[in-house]
């Protein structure tokens, strides 16, 4: 136990066991509370891992050329995603996701590098908007489900982000315990 009297008056942090902490109050967690560097790591992580997905489509790369029987036609050209030409519309949410990712991150990287408030709708928003697409990336790169079943699971992920987001921290608090613990009453 180290004495911490920056932390509150020389109390002792955590109160030892049995001993109440009186007076002492927690404030809630709210969105303000988190710390411009600690978000600055985590928009450059989500820049990086957006960036790879991007240059990385799940199938990989044509190894070659293939023409159609005839001869005269391209099926597909060595170096073009294998998605792309077997699951099309997969891949073109894929690869739009990827891109709103890449953008969220790098709008949240230069909104906190310009100082702008944490609690600021930009750095809230953008963060959303990048953490969402990645989720988004990740559910279209699973091609054994259905593509508008992946997307109707993203929009309940967009829509929970939303409210851990934007609705106030004692709101917050209580949807979550009614959303975790609807059947312990």
């Amino acid at each position: 136990m180290a004495n911490s009297a920056g932390m509150g008056g020389g109390q002792v942090y955590p109160p030892p066991h049995g001993q109440a902490a009186v007076n002492q109050q927690h404030p809630p967690n709210n969105w303000a509370d988190n710390d411009a560097n600690t978000l600055l790591v985590v928009a450059t992580l989500i820049t990086t891992l957006t960036y790879q997905l991007g240059s990385n489509v799940p199938g990989g790369y044509w190894q070659d050329t293939q023409l159609s029987a005839d001869g005269k036609t391209e099926l597909h050209r060595t170096g073009d995603p294998v998605m792309r030409d077997l699951h099309r519309p997969r891949y073109w949410v894929f690869m739009a996701a990827s891109w709103m990712g890449f953008a969220g991150s790098m709008l949240m990287t230069l909104s906190l590098l310009v100082r702008m408030p944490v609690i600021s709708r930009q750095v809230r928003w953008s963060f959303a908007v990048a953490y969402a697409s990645l989720v988004l990336t990740f559910i279209v790169s699973q091609s054994g489900t259905h593509l508008s079943l992946d997307i109707l699971v993203w929009a309940v992920v967009v829509a929970f982000l939303w409210l851990m987001t934007s609705v106030r921290p004692e709101h917050r608090a209580r949807i979550v315990g009614c959303l975790c613990c609807a059947g312990d009453n």
